[in-house]
Parts: C-alpha cells; sequence; structure tokens
C-alpha cells in the first residue's frame, strides 16, 4: 500500500526525531538508521539528509576517511551506481549512493552521485549542498563546480556561482565556457547589488515612511477602519498565509517585516512557523536563531541600564548578570552548530572560541582558535586571544611565545588596541622573569600610543624608581 504525503512527512518526523535523541546518547548506528529512514521516506527533504551526514561523520570521530579498508568495500557500491546512471534510474543513483556515504561520507565521488541523482530528480537544495561536500573533498574537480555554478546561477546566487566559474578558469585558463559565465555574472552581480542598494536605501525608506504616515493620517480621521488589500504589508500577508499555509516564503516575508518595525517577540513566532512548515529548514533555523540573539542582547542592554540607574538594587544586578550568563550560553550553543555546519569559516571559530574565554574554558577555546590562527585574515586577533587563553591557563611560556610572534604582525595604526594589550601582557611577563628592562620597553611603546592605558604609568615609574612593581 502507497501512503499518502502526510503520513510519509509524519513517518520519516519521527523517525528523525528518534535519530535526533539517539545521536544525542550517542548510539551511532540506530541514529544513522532512523536518519536514512527519514531520507528514504522523504528524499527532498535536506534537513533529514544534513542529519544523517552529520551522524555518520560523528560515528568515525572525523576522520575524514570513513570505516576501514572503505574503498574495497565501496567497489560493489560503485558498480551498482553506474549500471543505474546508465540505465537512468536516478532513485537507485540516489538510494546507492546513499548507502555508501554510510562507509566514507567524505568520498567526493558518493556526494556528488547523490548531488547528480538530485539534479535529475529535482531536488535542487540537496543537489547544492551534496555538491559543495563533494568539492570538500576535491575542491579542484572541474566538473563538479561546473555543475554547482549551474544550479547556482539557477537559483540566483550569482556571487557564489562566480566563484565556482573563477576556479575553473584558473584550473583552465583556456576555458571558454568560464569566461563567458564570468562576463555574464559579473554583470548580473553588479546589477543586484545596484538594485538591492537602492531597495534598500531609498525606494523601500521613503516608501514605507510615505505610506506609514499615509495610513496613521487615515486611520486618524476615521477614513480607515480596517486594512484592505495593498493597505497592510502585515495584512496582506497574512492573507497569504492563510490562503496558502504550506508556503514558507510568506513566513519569511512576514517575520521580516516584523523585524523591520522592531516587533522581534512576533518576529521570533513568525520564524518558528516558517522552520515548522519548511520542514526544519537550516537556513531558516539560522534565521530563527540570530533573532534570538537579537532579543537576548536587546533584553539585556535593557537590564544593563536598570542596573546602572539603580547599583543598590540587588534585583537589577542579578538580572543583568543571569542574562549575561543566558545570551554567552546561547551564543555558544548556536556557534558550536555553524562551526559543525561551515567547518572552513575562521571567523566562526574565533567568535567561538571568544565565548568559551568568558566563561573561563580555556581548554575548549585554545584548539579553535589554533584552527583559527591558519586565517591570515584574521591572525592577529586569533594569536592575541591564544596568548591571553594560554596565560589564563597558567602557561606562561605559551602565552610569551603566541604574544612575540603576533606582535611584529599588528600595525599601531590599524590595531592599536591590540598593540598595546600585547605589549601590556609582555611587559607584565617580563616583570615577573624579572627582566626589568624589556618591561620597561614594552611600557614606554605603550605611554607613546595611549598616556592612560591601564596601570602601565604606575608600573613603569616603580620601575624605573627601583621600588616594587606594580602587584597582579
Amino acid at each position: 500500500m502507497t501512503l499518502d504525503y502526510e503520513k510519509k512527512h509524519k513517518i520519516a518526523n519521527e523517525c528523525w526525531k528518534r535519530g535526533t535523541e539517539a545521536l544525542a546518547k550517542q548510539s551511532w548506528d540506530y541514529a544513522i538508521q532512523m536518519f536514512q529512514d527519514s531520507v528514504k521516506m522523504v528524499p527532498d527533504n535536506l534537513v533529514y539528509r544534513q542529519s544523517y551526514h552529520g551522524a555518520i561523520r560523528r560515528k568515525y570521530g572525523d576522520n575524514k576517511t570513513g570505516a576501514r579498508m572503505s574503498g574495497a568495500r565501496l567497489m560493489t557500491t560503485r558498480a551498482r551506481i553506474k549500471k543505474a546512471r546508465m540505465q537512468s534510474k536516478w532513485d537507485a543513483v540516489d538510494e546507492e549512493a546513499t548507502k555508501g556515504l554510510a562507509v566514507n561520507p567524505w568520498d567526493p565521488q558518493l556526494n556528488a552521485d547523490v548531488a547528480e541523482a538530485g539534479v535529475n530528480l529535482g531536488y535542487g537544495d540537496v543537489a547544492v549542498w551534496f555538491y559543495e561536500r563533494a568539492l570538500e573533498g576535491d575542491a579542484d574537480n572541474m566538473a563538479y563546480n561546473r555543475q554547482l555554478a549551474l544550479l547556482l546561477e539557477e537559483r540566483g546566487n550569482y556571487s557564489r556561482a562566480l566563484q565556482c566559474w573563477r576556479k575553473i578558469q584558473q584550473l583552465d585558463p583556456l576555458n571558454s565556457e568560464a569566461r563567458s559565465k564570468m562576463t555574464q555574472l559579473d554583470t548580473k552581480t553588479m546589477m543586484e547589488s545596484g538594485y538591492e542598494e537602492a531597495k534598500s536605501t531609498r525606494e523601500v525608506q521613503t516608501a514605507a515612511s510615505a505610506y506609514d504616515e499615509i495610513r496613521a493620517g487615515r486611520r486618524a480621521s476615521g477614513e480607515m477602519a480596517a486594512d484592505g488589500p495593498g493597505q497592510s504589508i502585515e495584512a496582506d500577508l497574512e492573507r497569504a498565509i492563510r490562503k496558502n499555509p504550506a508556503d514558507k516564503e510568506n513566513y519569511l516575508k512576514l517575520a521580516d517585516h516584523y523585524k523591520r518595525e522592531k516587533q522581534l517577540e512576533k518576529s521570533a513566532e513568525i520564524y518558528k512557523k516558517a522552520l515548522e512548515v519548511s520542514g526544519n529548514d537550516p537556513n531558516i533555523r539560522e534565521q530563527l536563531e540570530d533573532l534570538e540573539l537579537e532579543l537576548l542582547k536587546h533584553n539585556l542592554d535593557l537590564a544593563k541600564e536598570a542596573a546602572k540607574a539603580n547599583p543598590e538594587d540587588e534585583t537589577s544586578q542579578k538580572n543583568r548578570t543571569a542574562l549575561t550568563r543566558e545570551l554567552n550560553q546561547r551564543e555558544i550553543e548556536v556557534f558550536s552548530s555553524r562551526v559543525e555546519r561551515y567547518p572552513r569559516d575562521s571567523r566562526l571559530k574565533l567568535e567561538l572560541g571568544r565565548r568559551f574565554m568568558r566563561v573561563a574554558k580555556w581548554s575548549q577555546a585554545i584548539p579553535l582558535l589554533q584552527q583559527a590562527s591558519n586565517d591570515n585574515r584574521l591572525e592577529g586577533e586569533v594569536l592575541v586571544a591564544l596568548g591571553e587563553c594560554f596565560l589564563q591557563d597558567k602557561k606562561e611560556s605559551l602565552a610569551r611565545r603566541q604574544f612575540e610572534r603576533v606582535l611584529p604582525k599588528l600595525s599601531e595604526h590599524d590595531q592599536p588596541e591590540l598593540v598595546k594589550k600585547t605589549r601590556y601582557y609582555l611587559g607584565r611577563l617580563a616583570e615577573e622573569a624579572g627582566d626589568n628592562a624589556t618591561a620597561e620597553e614594552h611600557y614606554n611603546e605603550i605611554l607613546a600610543l595611549d598616556y592612560e592605558y591601564r596601570d602601565v604609568l604606575k608600573r613603569l615609574e616603580r620601575l624605573q624608581g627601583g621600588g616594587e612593581t606594580a602587584g597582579g
């Protein structure tokens, strides 16, 4: 008996929930089986596939190679995929490649096989995501870059498509298709950028403010008792949602409208509905997370103002402390999830490392910062943060090494705060080691930039006066 649409989705969601619970208990095989069942039921749901993929990676400890002797174990699978492809049986290609990922989820060809099947079966989001996974393992594969570029262009993501074509031209400077596409996409990207800028900075603001003024005046005069079509963005979007409750785009537009109007609580509620309708789309989940963080920051700002206005009020002080702790913990959860989803994003690793530093979890911050230090754009910030971690973790020699390593890379003009902080720590470390000459040198350099920086003047005077050094 063939299950209807609703039953399939209901069963798939139940399997996904069980898989998520098993994952939390590190029951890898059961979690993988549940996620695989979800994929079978609803193969176009990207979240189910991402969960399946992620569970397998965790099972193998993110070793990037999968099961032992995976190459030999996958020979039969590859033969089946080849046969199914020749017969254009894309469901079979998808099924076999998905099974193969359970042996090695990092295999570029298997990920590309799932993506190719997705293209032919109409699973566009799935195809994009799996071509991206294929390129993580084989970044110079021109076929993968080409297919991803075409998919991205279809979706209007011209800037990312352009990156793929640039990669192809880098690999093959004589590739005429790449040159042609780059010219086309450069134009589209500029047009898109110009349109969005004009729309956001001029047209939308002017139209919205005029619209609001007219609408407010009409309401005040009693001329407009109720919103009709075209009279209210909010009412129009609510009508569109009632007409087609399965269309996530209308929810997203309404949530964005509330966000622009600074009605953050309302916006969060609509994002939650959009997330539910979308089947837990990870992109929508990230938008909701960003909004929730914005809400927490707003509440924390209010709590800080209340605590500042009433310094003797114990309740106000406790509220500020509790909200600070809550915001940091929520940011750790969000950034941890995103680091897993975007393992190459060094900025995310730096931000997560900083959050761990705020709660004195140095051993968790250090490896994240070490990974982020490979990004030349962040090197200065990261190395200073690493030095601070080592210092707080009582590893003074490692701290000194980091600070000495980063100082020549910092610019007094562009990064004065980092320069002052680095020299301050080096001066303190030199003091503790009894190297007063080096400490004086660093303190003098700081005072040349900022005469009132921390307690530097006091420390320098004590050193030069031959008295006791300043305390900790």
